[in-house]
């Protein structure tokens, strides 16, 4: 074995002792207080300085050789505040990463000081395992620290079986399950964005305010609401056809009505997800509006946020404000984030008045969001583990402390900004 990887406390501790990178540097006499410059990429004023402490943490780390490796921005970016938020002696002070002329962050030390982290061994290993000064912690933390996304060079996950291979056994770790602390290899809810992952939504829909339909429906390229007498279904995303009035009313003139509404869509309206976003569309000539509302009813005091566009794609849902009032919402300061879209089909929305009048209503929940939130409600004020489904295809339920989950949220909410605006 060649060098072994810097523990990154250190490793960063060294970094600002030598004050060599741009805007790397303590801001307090006591060095228990940092500044990290956080530009993004993006940015027309950005520099290959701005960024070097996330290059110089991805090549001490091994995660990227220059001359051999493409640059990756956003991953080194990535890596280096996962690394950070893990550690319990470091907490995020303050967060000025919005700053037009200064994006930076302050980090801090909670514990007595720098003098409790003691410096790496870098002394070459010639015996094939781990050096004797080695520390089951150092152990861990380089077999998690921060390799969490980067691949290994076969194209084999990292994680922690495949990096065990590569250190002697101790009788702590033969058993991974009896290191409870140990976190997940990457953010698991970064899977949100993740293309081919099929979001499951909950469509419910009411004719004059009585429930007729609800169906839960994996859609890996959307969904489309139609009539009993659906026209073309060639068209893309999935058809979901709502039932004949007939069927659940008695008044044979309102059923008159909704059979008109119902046939006048056509082609369907459609709903589809790409990236953070949630879009809708109409392909018929029934003229439909649109709100984000509470699950139990729509927002009907206010007028709609928009009307979904004729064949063309226009957004309704942005994942983003969603996950920073989930943020807001865990910390006290805001009620809790609405996630569920509701549809006026065929008549203006319901402004003012009861929405159980309107003949079309229909509400779709993206039920990965309603877990969120109710992870957020049972665990974001206490400290004890909690498990959530996210109800995406292959996901695995979710066992996280409240700090643990706000951290993975606020490590989400930063990764939005190249899902906005492109890879930096």
């Amino acid at each position: 074995m060649g060098t072994p990887k810097p523990r990154i406390l250190p490793w960063l501790v060294a970094q600002l002792d030598l004050g060599q990178l741009e805007g790397v540097a303590w801001v307090n006499e006591s060095r228990t207080r940092f500044r990290i410059p956080w530009k993004h990429g993006l940015r027309q004023d950005a520099q290959q300085e701005d960024f070097g402490i996330f290059q110089a943490w991805a090549e001490a780390s091994g995660a990227y050789t220059p001359g051999k490796d493409k640059p990756d921005l956003p991953t080194w970016k990535r890596n280096f505040r996962s690394a950070l938020n893990r550690k319990e002696v470091l907490r995020l002070a303050e967060d000025r990463s919005k700053d037009p002329h200064d994006p930076h962050k302050i980090y801090e030390f909670v514990t007595s000081g720098v003098g409790d982290f003691p410096q790496p061994d870098t002394s070459p290993d010639t015996n094939g395992g781990g050096s004797t000064s080695d520390t089951q912690e150092d152990i861990l933390e380089e077999l998690l620290g921060d390799m969490i996304l980067a691949p290994l060079p076969d194209g084999r996950p990292s994680g922690l079986a495949v990096a065990l291979e590569h250190y002697p056994q101790s009788p702590s770790l033969d058993n991974p399950t009896s290191c409870p602390n140990l976190e997940p290899h990457e953010n698991p809810l970064r899977q949100l964005f993740v293309p081919e992952e099929e979001w499951e939504f909950e469509v419910t829909a009411f004719y004059r305010g009585r429930q007729v339909f609800q169906q839960t429906v994996f859609c890996p390229e959307g969904l489309r609401l139609v009539g009993p007498d659906a026209g073309d279904r060639m068209l893309p995303g999935q058809p979901i056809t709502l039932p004949d009035p007939g069927v659940s009313l008695t008044d044979k003139g309102v059923t008159g009505y909704v059979r008109r509404v119902l046939s006048c869509l056509e082609g369907g309206l459609a709903l589809g997800r790409t990236g953070q976003w949630l879009w809708a569309q109409r392909l018929g000539h029934c003229h439909t509006y649109w709100a984000v509302g509470e699950e139990l009813l729509p927002d009907s005091m206010h007028g709609p946020d928009g009307e979904v566009l004729k064949d063309k794609e226009g957004g309704v849902f942005d994942l983003g404000p969603f996950v920073a009032d989930l943020i807001a919402f865990i910390e006290g300061s805001r009620r809790s984030p609405r996630y569920t879209i509701w549809f006026c089909v065929g008549e203006p929305w319901p402004q003012g008045q009861p929405w159980t009048k309107r003949l079309v209503m229909v509400k779709v929940v993206p039920t990965c969001l309603r877990a969120l939130l109710d992870m957020a409600r049972v665990g974001g004020a206490s400290s004890l583990e909690n498990t959530v489904d996210l109800h995406i295809s292959n996901s695995q339920p979710l066992s996280l402390t409240s700090d643990q989950y706000k951290a993975y949220l606020q490590d989400l909410l930063e990764d939005m900004d190249f899902q906005v605006t492109g890879e930096a």
